[in-house]
């Protein structure tokens, strides 16, 4: 499976970015995308998440109630609305796949970089 982050850039404070991953490969036995970011000197982190099959969803207390992630199983894509925007939303941020039924994110894209200013 490739994954393919899109959708990165730099934002003021308040505002918001869409982000997309479209998956191609071995796509059929996907069990759930994610998103994860990274901040200068931080560990990664998980942001949210989705089951491919139920669509049901999955946020870290962070982003709870700004970021929205959705998908497309037809386009084999995710994506990640996010508003209200604040510079600790500042990071790399990660697409993630699991083939293995909720055990790993065994599949990583390339990051996309997101900067909120003040």
């Amino acid at each position: 499976v490739q994954l393919q982050a899109s959708g990165g850039g730099l934002v003021q404070a308040g505002g918001s970015l869409r982000l997309s991953c479209a998956a191609s490969g071995r796509t059929l036995n996907i069990y759930r995308m994610g998103w994860f970011r990274q901040a200068p000197g931080k560990e990664r982190e998980f942001v949210a998440q989705i089951s491919r099959n139920s669509g049901s969803t999955y946020y870290a207390d962070s982003v709870k109630g700004r970021f929205t992630i959705s998908g497309d199983n037809a386009k084999n894509t995710v994506y990640l609305q996010m508003n209200t925007l604040k510079p600790e939303d500042t990071a790399v941020y990660y697409c993630a796949a699991d083939r293995s039924a909720g055990k790993i994110w065994d599949f990583w894209g390339k990051g996309t970089q997101v900067t909120v200013s003040s």
